[in-house]
């Protein structure tokens, strides 16, 4: 599928509402910019050396390699959220940890912090410094079918 490990990355969140659940979600990944793609829910590496781009243009109705957190509820008035953080080490020749938290009734803030110690955590397990966290969160609150997604896209430059 994939013949080398990819050498950039963008970390978006969004959040929609939708005719059913699944549209919500699919509104969510448009806001996010790979709702043209077909998803493939990677485990949680970021591999050494990735650069961050603020923007990756994918091609339509490819195999992209993501890392997330999503969300959906029917559930009127309920709050959703999900973040997602990625620690990167100091030394560029070792891999970045990608975490992923999505959870009901709490806040975009909430969620965040719970991902960036979740990253915090699988770094210092693996004995390896950190230089920085980046992380992202959104929420919202259901009026009919609500989503919430969190991704890091992974890509080749």
């Amino acid at each position: 599928m994939f013949n080398r490990a990819p050498n950039i990355y963008a970390i978006k969140a969004a959040e929609a509402e939708g005719f059913s659940p699944l549209n919500a979600f699919d509104v969510a990944l448009l806001k996010s910019g790979v709702g043209n793609t077909n998803l493939v829910k990677m485990s949680s590496i970021l591999p050494p050396s990735c650069k961050k781009k603020e923007h990756i243009e994918l091609p339509p109705g490819d195999l992209v390699p993501v890392a997330y957190a999503a969300l959906t509820s029917s559930k009127k008035g309920q709050r959703i959220a999900a973040a997602v953080a990625i620690a990167i080490p100091k030394d560029p020749t070792k891999n970045g940890l990608i975490m992923e938290f999505e959870d009901y009734n709490i806040t975009k803030e909430e969620a965040e912090k719970q991902v960036r110690k979740m990253a915090e955590w699988g770094m210092k397990y693996r004995g390896f410094e950190i230089d920085r966290i980046e992380s992202i969160s959104v929420d919202h609150v259901v009026e009919e079918h609500g989503a919430v997604f969190a991704c890091v896209v992974l890509w080749w430059e």
